[in-house]
């Protein structure tokens, strides 16, 4: 029993360091988004969520070209939790489109258009449904006052 413990707190302690560096990438992929998002209101205005376009459209490059690039055909050798901390921290962090993007390609490139399109349409109408449910709750909670 107890040398059944030892063996697998390795692989927990492994576990748990890559949850850190996820944890890490996560908090730099925030402040850059809140960073990008408040210079791009001062600099070009909130009438358009111009910052949020922006900051969806610089995550989903970066993760495309780091997947690419660091993935089992790519140039560079990464190791694993060195691709979380970028992929799932970062730009997990700076944006969650970015790895809907990702994953809306990669079922485009495996010739799967079906499932692609009902990706995107499934995301948007949820999502934009989900936060009109919550905007309808919190509205409702704040008239109860």
């Amino acid at each position: 029993m107890a040398s059944q413990r030892a063996r697998r707190r390795p692989k927990d302690f492994v576990r748990l360091i890559t949850y850190l560096w996820i944890g890490l990438g996560g908090a730099l992929g925030s402040m850059a988004r809140y960073g990008c998002s408040s210079l791009a209101a001062r600099w070009i205005g909130e009438t358009f969520p111009w910052g949020t376009l922006i900051i969806n459209i610089v995550g989903s490059l970066v993760i495309g070209f780091f997947a690419t690039l660091t993935g089992p055909d790519g140039r560079a050798l990464v190791a694993p939790d060195a691709r979380q901390f970028v992929m799932v921290g970062i730009c997990g962090g700076y944006t969650t489109f970015s790895s809907f993007s990702l994953q809306t390609l990669n079922l485009v490139r495996d010739g799967d258009m079906l499932k692609a399109g009902a990706n995107i349409v499934a995301s948007v109408v949820a999502c934009l449904l989900a936060v009109w449910l919550g905007y309808v709750a919190a509205a409702a909670i704040n008239q109860t006052r």
